[in-house]
């Protein structure tokens, strides 16, 4: 199957009954979601509902026991389909940094332009360098992860993804291993992302964040998607009764 074909009309990411199993624990029950170009998909709930597993299926870093998933109308779940190829259009980023501490930043941003993009060095450090402008951090190609803080090499993660290409980003909970100080400087990057019109499905506990960026708020709890809609209604008249338990905790 060609993975060069992108069906201009289709939804950037269309879930369909998605069911993820581990034995006999069921973590996502037959979840629908469709994601379109350029909105920001704030997913929220409480620890266990199944939101990262969601998220890391959507490339298939978890892959599904039922159901389809869909990048710009390929089918990423048909065994046939170059999974490597619609990778590259999704770029990816974690609660843990993930960057090679043995390695400057410069060669973590390079790596996968020159493995995966077969880049020449020169071009694979020029795109390095402008996303790390991107992101606020042009002055530390040269530093090692260790000498960065911790809003500071997420950010790094983020600008590696960015220099992939990428069609739509996907965040799970990108904040929630930094110190609450460090929390604005990674937003402020994804709001400028949002601005830009990336696409973007992000599971997060800022509410602030979901609120102000969000194009859409989805609530998940066991595994299901209990209540979606614009963030604003939600966080403000949540309808669902589990929805107003979870807030009434975190607002």
């Amino acid at each position: 199957m060609s993975t060069d074909l992108i069906d201009v009309h289709a939804p950037a990411i269309d879930i369909q009954g998605l069911v993820k199993s581990y034995g006999e624990n069921e973590v996502l029950k037959g979840i629908d979601l469709k994601v379109l170009a350029g909105e920001v998909v704030c997913i929220i709930g409480p620890s266990g509902s199944g939101k990262s597993t969601l998220l890391r299926s959507v490339n298939l870093l978890e892959v599904p026991t039922g159901g389809h998933i869909l990048i710009e109308g390929i089918d990423v779940t048909d065994e046939d389909t170059d999974l490597d190829r619609v990778r590259q259009r999704i770029g990816m980023v974690f609660q843990s940094f993930n960057l090679f501490p043995h390695m400057t930043v410069l060669g973590n941003l390079t790596i996968a332009q020159r493995r995966v993009k077969k880049r020449g060095k020169a071009e694979a450090e020029r795109i390095a360098r402008e996303m790390l402008g991107r992101v606020g951090l042009a002055e530390k190609a040269d530093a090692y992860p260790s000498h960065l803080s911790g809003g500071q090499q997420q950010r790094v993660a983020i600008a590696r993804a960015l220099c992939m290409n990428p069609d739509m980003m996907l965040f799970d909970e990108p904040t929630s291993a930094l110190d609450p100080e460090l929390v604005g400087e990674v937003l402020q990057v994804m709001r400028s992302l949002a601005d830009e019109g990336m696409t973007m499905l992000v599971v997060t506990h800022e509410m602030g964040f979901a609120r102000e960026v969000g194009s859409r708020l989805i609530f998940m709890d066991g595994g299901h998607i209990l209540e979606q809609g614009d963030p604003r209604e939600v966080l403000a008249n949540p309808q669902h009764p589990r929805t107003q338990d979870f807030l009434s905790r975190v607002l």
